[in-house]
């Protein structure tokens, strides 16, 4: 695949905004390896091979194992996902794809036991992002297979 747009074609005020809005999401305080594992599993939902790499990347350097980053698309199955980390997974993919049938509410409810109502909110804004970064990179055709840890 030929890359369409490339990284020094994209408009600063595009990377810029979306940037300012990755460093919202990294004052969240949340844990790197459950946000890296949702990034991972929404980038495998929209089959975006670099965000794919560049996460399955950054989750090992942030401490992560390769059987939970390698079953992560059949989370529902394997054993060694918390009961956080299973709640988060199930509202990622409801915000991903909001036209499957989920009971939204059940979902939510879920995520209160482990997070207040602004965790939440702030949760879903980095499953958003995650969405618009998939989309982002599947349509400037950005090749995959060669982001270094921590090069974004």
């Amino acid at each position: 695949m030929t890359t369409r747009i490339g990284f020094s074609e994209i408009p600063k005020g595009l990377m810029s905004t979306m940037k300012t809005a990755e460093e919202y999401i990294e004052g969240f305080n949340f844990d790197a390896g459950l946000l890296e594992l949702i990034r991972l599993q929404v980038s495998h939902i929209n089959r975006c091979a670099y965000c794919i790499d560049m996460h399955f990347k950054e989750a090992l350097a942030a401490g992560e194992t390769q059987q939970r980053l390698y079953s992560v698309t059949a989370w529902q199955e394997a054993p060694y996902y918390s009961a956080q980390e299973r709640a988060s997974l199930a509202w990622a993919e409801y915000i991903t794809l909001p036209t499957e049938q989920y009971h939204e509410q059940a979902l939510f409810e879920r995520l209160l036991t482990f997070f207040n109502k602004a965790q939440i909110a702030n949760l879903t804004f980095a499953i958003i992002q995650i969405n618009a970064w998939n989309r982002l990179m599947k349509s400037f055709a950005i090749e995959a297979g060669h982001y270094q840890v921590g090069q974004h």
